[in-house]
């Protein structure tokens, strides 16, 4: 939640943002993502590839440490 505010990114509630990636790479609907399923998953979408880049992009992050 910290990294999208910073970001500008707070369209979706931290939940949200979970629950749609789970509905778009967790093919075999158990609940679960193993490593595999959700680098499958992000690598073949390049919407949600787009999302989670802008997302968890940690540059907004790193000038708000160094200037305090």
């Amino acid at each position: 939640q910290a990294i999208q505010a910073i970001n500008g990114h707070t369209s979706m509630s931290a939940e949200e943002f979970t629950n749609m990636v789970f509905q778009k790479i967790d093919v075999n609907n158990d609940g679960e993502l193993t490593l595999e399923e959700f680098i499958s998953g992000v690598e073949s979408d390049e919407d949600l590839m787009e999302l989670i880049t802008k997302s968890f992009d940690l540059s907004n992050v790193l000038k708000v440490i160094q200037n305090g």
